[in-house]
């Protein structure tokens, strides 16, 4: 492991804070780091920031590297076509743009028209297209912006024809959409209270609320259509049914996977006299409405299915006993399902690879739609039916890998045929790289995947340089996809592997089940399984690894890295969530609970802060070289996460391997992160692996 000399870490003060949990003391002296804007904090960033740079410019390949992503990164990209009306819109990107236009077309290949320029909204491209909606008609726009990545949206509303905007705008809200009305006059969408003055990055988001917009009308006339000031924790998600008749509310609690759900009359909303049917009135499984065929509702549930199936619901004869089992669950896990042409279009995960399948609407198979190897496909969403004269015969997809740039299909459903519409052209040997799956032993015995990507040809037991990359939470699975700034890592000879973890999505919802709450450390024990089969193999060595994750995974890093330090050549943990005991006390966190439990009951105290990163950090103890990365308008996971811990660890690193903070200014979690920023940011990690980790 490359030591380094002894750096001149800023001082950081230490408080006398010390909490009681259920009769255990803990300490907080870094509790004022949690006050991002207070100017002693702003004095600590900028000298963190200031040692950190001064580490990288000393690493003679810094700027190579910079040079070479800012080469490969400058190549046309494309997103998922959308069809509304009888116009389509894409999302695209010459190259180098700091954020991806949207266009819109006459047809799939037609000649595209700039509808909205993000790059123009901003000097510095910090204010990004954050969520966007066409109406039904193709008439007009529904976008959303934030400014340097915060979730908080404006929405605005723009004539498609003419490009102008409309005197539209809606305020506060946060984690959701538009949902347009079937007549195009308007549409749905959630918000919060307005925080109060200098509180909007910091303060704890409850008790969201559905509104109606109508076109033209102010924020202050807008309708209140459905809230419950008895369920702060309460989300709801609305889409209005294939028939215009119905509006199905999705009622979400924090990030639980399983939701309730309630519909009623369309009508009757509009009138502000919703009247919902409690459907599904308990949180038992995960239902996300496809569509209706008249009262048959159709949905994709995990309801005594851990990995998915399509079951139909008659809403004029709801009891259970009824049910229809349109599509059975199977091995494969079902990620998403969508209804096009009178068929359900399904994307299945197989050891967390997709594949696509196609069902009648009595569930009948009907074949698959073949893709090109082992990777990621998405799928894009049709036209509502009932904003069309006749059923779509089109769907639009993408399929990426890790060594396959996203490409975009359509699959006609007459023909049975499937055409390659967009193809990237990267300048980059494509050829000279292999994907391999295979299978690590946790600590329980239970067999975990992971995918591995290197350059063809390398010596089977050449230990080199590689990243282990994780996440492991949320239900959210990791397949083969896609990232242009890890190329530039694989062409300098590093390794990347990417782990199926529990806690994920991969294998349904025992899996995710097998990774929450008081079953979080085998997420661990699942990376740590991963590292010493990667070692083991001959694939790298300690000194030659490094761990890497964002957000949840940011995390897991932390946990990892406390628990086994000497297993590590370096640690790469992003806007982490490192402070268990506390993450429920801003912004969205006590969303959290659901997944991991909260510092506020005593049993789940326990579990909690036997992993926190934070306080698992012990004096003397030689760490690896770790790099972590944050932004000062994170408020998602708020920076004092980050703050705190490697403030922590500066303290108690008992060896000479760097330990640096690097906090991006004017960013957040990661939505929206302007592509000059992203290039800056990942040519400063790379440049840090190659130094600690000698490649």
């Amino acid at each position: 492991m490359a030591h380094a000399s002894s750096l001149p870490y800023p001082e950081t003060r230490r408080s006398a804070q010390v909490d009681d949990y259920h009769g255990t003391p803990v300490a907080d002296p870094y509790r004022w780091l949690e006050d991002t804007d207070s100017p002693e904090t702003q004095a600590w960033i900028a000298a963190q920031n200031a040692v950190t740079q001064t580490f990288l410019a000393q690493i003679p390949e810094r700027a190579r590297i910079h040079q070479r992503l800012t080469q490969l990164w400058d190549y046309p990209k494309f997103g998922l076509i959308y069809r509304r009306g009888n116009r389509y819109f894409q999302l695209r990107n010459s190259g180098l743009q700091n954020q991806d236009v949207l266009v819109v077309m006459d047809r799939p290949d037609g000649e595209p028209h700039i509808l909205l320029d993000p790059n123009t909204l901003s000097a510095d491209g910090t204010v990004a297209l954050t969520n966007w909606a066409v109406s039904p008609d193709g008439q007009r726009l529904a976008y959303a912006t934030s400014a340097s990545g915060s979730d908080w949206m404006i929405w605005r509303v723009r004539d498609v024809e003419s490009g102008d905007d409309l005197a539209d705008v809606v305020e506060w809200s946060k984690f959701s959409g538009a949902e347009w009305l079937p007549d195009s006059s308007g549409f749905f969408y959630g918000r919060y209270a307005a925080p109060a003055e200098g509180a909007a990055y910091l303060s704890v988001n409850y008790h969201q609320t559905l509104h109606l917009h109508r076109i033209g009308q102010l924020q202050s006339d807008d309708l209140l259509v459905y809230a419950r000031p008895d369920e702060k924790e309460w989300s709801f998600h609305p889409t209005v049914s294939d028939d215009g008749l119905w509006l199905i509310l999705h009622v979400g609690q924090g990030t639980d996977r399983r939701n309730r759900l309630f519909y009623g009359p369309l009508a009757d909303a509009l009138a502000g006299q919703m009247k919902a049917t409690e459907l599904i009135p308990t949180l038992e499984a995960k239902y996300h409405f496809i569509g209706n065929d008249g009262p048959i509702f159709y949905f994709h549930t995990d309801w005594e299915r851990p990995q998915g199936r399509v079951i139909g619901i008659d809403r004029t004869q709801p009891v259970r006993d009824r049910w229809q089992m349109v599509i059975p669950g199977g091995e494969d896990t079902l990620a998403e399902v969508q209804l096009v042409d009178n068929t359900f279009v399904a994307l299945y995960m197989h050891d967390a690879h997709h594949r696509i399948a196609r069902y009648s609407l009595g569930g009948q198979f009907l074949g698959e739609i073949s893709l090109p190897t082992l990777g990621s496909a998405l799928l894009g969403s049709p036209p509502r039916r009932f904003a069309s004269t006749g059923q779509s015969q089109e769907l639009f997809y993408s399929f990426s890998s890790f060594v396959w740039p996203t490409s975009i299909y359509r699959y006609d459903f007459a023909n049975d045929a499937s055409q390659l519409l967009i193809e990237p052209q990267i300048n980059f040997d494509f050829g000279n790289y292999t994907t391999r799956q295979g299978f690590a032993t946790s600590a329980d015995g239970t067999q975990i995947p992971y995918f591995l990507v290197q350059r063809a040809g390398l010596p089977s037991h050449s230990p080199r340089p590689t990243i282990l990359y994780g996440y492991g939470g949320f239900d959210i699975s990791l397949t083969p996809s896609f990232a242009i700034g890890r190329l530039v890592w694989l062409e300098m000879g590093g390794a990347l592997a990417v782990a199926n973890l529990r806690g994920g999505g991969e294998y349904g919802s025992g899996w995710h089940k097998a990774g929450m709450l008081e079953n979080k450390q085998h997420v661990f024990d699942d990376l740590i399984g991963v590292a010493e089969a990667l070692i083991a193999d001959g694939v790298t060595s300690p000194q030659k690894l490094a761990t890497q994750g964002g957000s949840n995974g940011g995390l897991l890093v932390g946990a990892v890295m406390t628990q086994r330090p000497e297993l590590f050549g370096a640690a790469l943990p992003g806007v982490g969530v490192m402070d268990m005991l506390r993450f429920h006390k801003f912004t969205i966190g006590w969303a959290w609970v659901s997944e991991y439990g909260s510092s506020d009951d005593p049993a789940q105290f326990a579990t909690l802060y036997a992993y926190s990163p934070l306080h698992n950090l012990r004096p003397g103890v030689c760490y690896p070289p770790t790099l972590v990365t944050t932004a000062d308008h994170d408020d998602r996971v708020v920076p004092g996460h980050s703050f705190k811990f490697a403030a922590t660890l500066q303290a108690a690193q008992g060896c000479a391997n760097p330990t640096l903070i690097r906090i991006q200014q004017k960013a957040g979690h990661g939505l929206g992160k302007p592509t000059a920023i992203l290039i800056d940011e990942i040519s400063d990690v790379w440049a840090f692996l190659v130094k600690v980790l000698g490649l």
